[in-house]
């Protein structure tokens, strides 16, 4: 069983969808232009400014802090919710009904609390072997399914087995369980530091085209990204209303990576039936939103310890604009 393509609406002509693959690493920019490649999480090799820049984010960081993920509910009754303005990177995800939840990634800045926090599906696990050994912070998963996570290439944060969560009695269950974030990674010195997972951080490249807002939905959700040139983001809107946060910030990103791949169904069944199980190992099209454009892409991650490349239609690095990352997995 397939999923529908998502329905996806844009201000502006989309181009045509090609690339190459391409080398993992953080491109440094001075000036107008490109500068030299540097590994993930290497200093600027311009002696001046020493900077060591997060692979996920591409801005300075005085260290590579370890990887936390977290499932996120995104149902209307779980929001606004809270810590998200703090990720590094946020992967929307479709799960049954047609709905959507995050994954959350944090590892440059950690948010006192986040939440609400909820169940893990199948395709949780292929998404974050890219990251090594993450922290996986999530509230448990069905019968057949918990173990399966519990013994994923993750250090496990299970609600049910390790402390840092509570229940707010501001809200009803299940959309009230929230994390501390410090007391969950201390119950994870074993995890994952960041490193690169693929992506490039650098100037535009050439092309694109303008864009003031883009959409893309689910059967039962959709987003758009709305470029805000005063505070050079994309505004993210949830089921047509303001996408707000606890925090006060709307939320937002730097980058927007609407990511086309293979939607199929899980093996392990969520409520009697078996929830959408999205791809993200494979090849495929995209489209990034950057500065105001949108450009067509490709994509390759070609095994689940491999981080995602992008590629333009020339077949040159599709760079990002540093800051948060939002992406996107939806039907072809």
């Amino acid at each position: 069983m397939r999923w529908t393509r998502a329905r996806v609406l844009t201000a502006s002509a989309a181009g045509v969808f090609a690339a190459a693959a391409i080398g993992t690493a953080i491109l440094l920019t001075t000036g107008n232009g490109p500068g030299p490649v540097a590994p993930a999480g290497a200093v600027s090799p311009n002696p001046a400014s020493q900077e060591l820049l997060s692979p996920f984010t591409g801005e300075p960081v005085r260290s590579l802090g370890p990887v936390l993920a977290v499932k996120i509910d995104n149902i209307v009754y779980a929001r606004p919710q809270t810590g998200l303005t703090s990720a590094d990177i946020v992967y929307v995800l479709p799960v049954e009904g047609g709905l959507s939840r995050l994954a959350a990634i944090f590892s440059s800045h950690l948010p006192p609390v986040i939440g609400p926090v909820r169940s893990a599906r199948e395709d949780d696990l292929e998404l974050l072997r890219q990251f090594g050994r993450p922290a996986f912070a999530f509230s448990g998963a069905t019968p057949q399914l918990l173990p399966v996570v519990e013994r994923g290439h993750i250090v496990n944060l299970y609600s049910g087995v390790v402390g840092g969560y509570f229940r707010s009695d501001r809200r009803a269950a299940p959309y009230n369980l929230y994390a501390r974030t410090r007391a969950l990674l201390a119950e994870a010195p074993g995890a994952s530091r960041a490193h690169s997972i693929g992506f490039v951080f650098g100037a535009p490249p050439a092309g694109g085209t303008p864009v003031s807002s883009r959409s893309v939905s689910y059967p039962a959700a959709s987003f758009t990204f709305s470029w805000s040139a005063a505070s050079g983001r994309w505004l993210v809107a949830m089921d047509g209303h303001r996408a707000a946060s606890t925090e006060g910030p709307q939320l937002s990103a730097a980058t927007v990576v609407i990511q086309y791949t293979t939607v199929r169904t899980s093996r392990f069944r969520e409520r009697g039936s078996r929830p959408p199980y999205a791809e993200s190992t494979g090849a495929g099209t995209a489209v990034v939103l950057r500065n105001g454009r949108a450009y067509q892409a490709h994509w390759s991650r070609p095994r689940a310890d491999d981080g995602t490349t992008f590629t333009t239609a020339t077949g040159q690095p599709m760079t990002f604009a540093p800051g948060p990352v939002w992406i996107v997995l939806t039907a072809r």
